[in-house]
């Protein structure tokens, strides 16, 4: 294992980890007390080499590390990507690609719902990871042999991970049903959230056009000064606050030091008074300007017996075809389709899932399928079948 703490080192370590086909990679952050994720440690590992990259040794340039990521000619293997990609993107500004994400291969290859990469480590390479140093300050220096050793851990058997995992989907045919959810892990606008839509983020507690337009300025605002304070949302103003202040829409520094959610004082400092022009200004949007409300809608009459059945349905199928349920359909996805059918706007009737699920499930609810009980166990039979 080497440790690197000079732009030399990682130029050299890159330049070797870019000769082989693939990369094993993770990293090691804290974000409890900001904003963008606080990048500590980055484990690397090839075919020839392991290597510890330490991002706050003084000096070093990541810059050949981002050349790596950016490489199509070399797969970038992560395990639950999404964090990891994150910090790639906002500290080098680019999304690794091509990708390789082994909790999702884990999910496609029937290990599961969101398995575990100690689960996959144990299950596959047959391996008892220590778990002691999981909760370590990765900002701490020195870090120990026993915190380097965990770390390294994480991308040394990652790459036994892949190479089953990718045997696994090419045995299977399954190679292109991970690529449709690499896209996305690789889509710019997964980690890109504009400040207009943070408010997505919060459970919709509002239940008037005026309150969410206030709720949207406000969370806008909280964003942007999370972000340029480089502090977590919560700190600038708490989610219960924004709330309170949808709701009451306080108009004046009297009205906004009555809420109970704010701290004493707020009203008076130049917080309380962006909170105030943001709500002044959702007040002074014309009603018919206003934003609806999202809906749901009510479901129609037997919807509810639909999707019931609709999940014996994806039980059966992923257990037929040894894939995570979760990855082939969620309940919003049954819910839709029970109510809308071929309408609904759900990834369970695109691409593969359409074919596995999604044309089954259309059948099932048109009446064209049906479920029968035999010999104890649940099946699937066309509605010719079941008519007789």
């Amino acid at each position: 294992m080497k440790i690197i703490l000079k732009t030399e080192e990682l130029a050299e370590a890159c330049e070797i980890f870019a000769r082989h086909d693939y990369v094993a990679v993770d990293t090691e952050f804290l974000r409890e007390t900001t904003f963008w994720p606080q990048l500590c440690l980055i484990q690397l590992s090839g075919p020839d080499l392991d290597a510890i990259v330490d991002p706050l040794a003084p000096g070093i340039d990541l810059a050949p590390f981002f050349k790596l990521m950016a490489d199509a000619s070399v797969t970038k293997v992560f395990h639950a990507a999404r964090q990891d990609i994150e910090i790639i993107f906002n500290r080098g500004g680019l999304i690794p690609h091509p990708i390789f994400d082994t909790q999702v291969a884990a999910m496609v290859c029937g290990f599961g719902d969101s398995a575990s990469y100690d689960t996959l480590v144990q299950r596959i390479v047959n391996v008892q990871l220590d778990k002691s140093s999981r909760f370590t300050d990765w900002s701490h220096r020195p870090l120990s042999e026993k915190q380097l050793d965990y770390a390294i851990a994480d991308v040394t058997h990652l790459k036994d991970v892949y190479l089953h995992l990718k045997g696994e989907l090419e045995r299977e045919g399954r190679t292109e049903w991970l690529a449709e959810e690499m896209s996305v892990l690789e889509s710019r606008e997964t980690y890109d959230l504009h400040p207009d839509d943070a408010w997505q983020r919060l459970r919709m507690r509002v239940r008037k056009p005026i309150e969410l337009a206030i709720l949207k300025n406000i969370a806008a605002w909280r964003e942007r000064e999370a972000r340029s304070r480089d502090v977590p949302r919560g700190r600038v103003l708490k989610d219960d606050a924004v709330f309170e202040i949808a709701q009451q829409q306080p108009k004046d520094t009297e009205a906004l030091a009555r809420l109970r959610t704010i701290p004493k004082g707020y009203e008076r400092s130049q917080n309380g008074a962006a909170i105030l022009g943001a709500v002044n200004a959702a007040l002074a949007i014309p009603k018919a300007d206003l934003p609806r409300i999202p809906r749901s809608g009510s479901a129609p009459e037997g919807s509810g017996a639909a999707v019931e059945m609709l999940k014996v349905l994806l039980k059966l199928i992923a257990e037929k075809n040894g894939v995570a349920s979760k990855i082939i359909a969620s309940g919003d996805d049954l819910d839709a389709i029970a109510s809308k059918g071929e309408e609904a706007e759900v990834a369970a009737l695109h691409g593969w899932r359409r074919e596995l699920f999604g044309e089954p499930a259309l059948k099932l609810i048109q009446g064209e399928m049906a479920l029968r009980f035999v010999n104890r166990k649940v099946d699937v039979v066309e509605f010719s079948l079941a008519a007789e």
